[in-house]
């Protein structure tokens, strides 16, 4: 069976790209097709296989400078025309499905998320004034592709990461979608053993819906360590913003990361999350997280409802509205409780979410996928 991989861009290694390696585990054969390719950004195992990328690869920038090229993106995510394979998986939250596939192939969509950009996150990128009105043709044209290319004789089966996602695939493409939560590595990270460091850590990209400058202006008012692991184009900002006892670390190797889960009081998460594969690394090391409590956070976290004495059964908890205020409260209450959590219940959470499960509830969907019918849109679905 010739398969082919889709995804967005290969230029860093967040949650999507360990999505995307756990399938390239399972299709090590597979080729690749993806807009933009930095060699060594993401895993030896995705790097493995034979990538095809858009003509946005030749221009040099292209790396860095991807998402300033949005409107370009349609057409350069159409340029990936693959044909001659049995079957497509896309892991898709931008383009990817939209690649140009031959007519009666069948195509699992692994769905991160539907287009964030034009979609829940446009208000967060652009912003409520002029900026926003400017590029509103643009968004209603991004949210026509985007619902255009999600159809039956584009996507065969189409899988959602969360519940959360799942509901959002059937308001923005009027599709329903079956659930396969993403893998979570709980064998790299695990509990020290140890009482943990005095700091809390922030994971993630800098980006605005991730609410970095949240966590830095709440934990700054507390007074509290916060250490920061991540990268992207908010970068420079935050680091102004950042004061003594907020460090900002940058991107950090495996191992490092491995420890400062491990060593953590706990995760902050204040974005609202389609899945969040962090939360889960966290809990997996045994530490609690602190969450805004919407989106996927939901769905992966076990938030603390009583007095101090219920987080024996609790993972974390939850702030209710994205504002200085609110996190600092919940900082608070966790305090309050820290001493009664229980790190192997937070463990034992985090491994309903593993690697194995993922593969084989994947797989089953391979199969369901396969054994589908396929829409051939060039002759009206018949």
């Amino acid at each position: 069976m010739r398969v082919a991989l889709v995804h967005d861009w290969l230029t860093g290694l967040r949650g999507g790209e360990r999505v995307l390696d756990e399938v390239a585990g399972l299709f090590p054969s597979a080729d690749l097709f993806t807009l933009v390719h930095v060699p060594g950004s993401t895993t030896a195992r995705i790097d493995a296989l034979r990538i095809h990328t858009s003509p946005l690869q030749r221009w040099s920038g292209s790396a860095r400078h991807y998402r300033e090229l949005l409107p370009l993106l349609p057409w350069a995510v159409r340029q990936l025309r693959i044909d001659g394979y049995d079957l497509v998986i896309s892991v898709h939250h931008a383009m990817a499905k939209a690649a140009r596939i031959a007519p009666g192939t069948r195509h699992l969509c692994y769905c991160l998320t539907p287009m964030r950009y034009a979609w829940a996150a446009a208000d967060v990128y652009l912003g409520r004034g002029l900026r926003r009105a400017l590029a509103a043709p643009l968004l209603a044209g991004l949210r026509r592709f985007d619902r255009a290319t999600a159809g039956p004789e584009q996507v065969t089966r189409l899988v959602a990461i969360s519940e959360y996602v799942r509901e959002r695939t059937r308001r923005h493409w009027g599709r329903d979608a079956q659930l396969v939560y993403p893998p979570v590595d709980i064998d790299t990270f695990r509990p020290d053993g140890r009482p943990p460091d005095d700091f809390y850590l922030l994971v993630g990209a800098f980006v605005p819906y991730k609410r970095t400058d949240l966590a830095i202006e709440a934990f700054a008012s507390l007074g509290r360590r916060l250490v920061v692991v991540g990268d992207g184009p908010l970068r420079a900002a935050l680091e102004r913003r950042a004061i003594p006892g907020i460090t900002l670390l940058g991107r950090v190797a495996e191992p490092e990361l491995v420890k400062l889960y491990a060593r953590c009081r706990a995760l902050v998460y204040p974005q609202e999350e389609d899945f969040g594969i962090a939360a889960l690394e966290a809990q997996a090391s045994g530490r609690p997280v602190i969450a805004f409590g919407r989106g996927g956070a939901l769905e992966t976290v076990r938030p603390l409802t009583g007095p101090p004495d219920t987080a024996a059964h609790a993972t974390g908890v939850f702030f209710e509205a994205q504002r200085r205020e609110a996190l600092v409260d919940a900082v608070r209450r966790f305090e309050e409780a820290e001493s009664c959590f229980d790190a192997k219940l937070i463990r034992s959470h985090a491994e309903r979410f593993s690697a194995a499960r993922f593969r084989d509830e994947f797989m089953r969907e391979v199969q369901a996928t396969l054994d589908e019918r396929v829409l051939d849109a060039d002759s009206g679905g018949g």
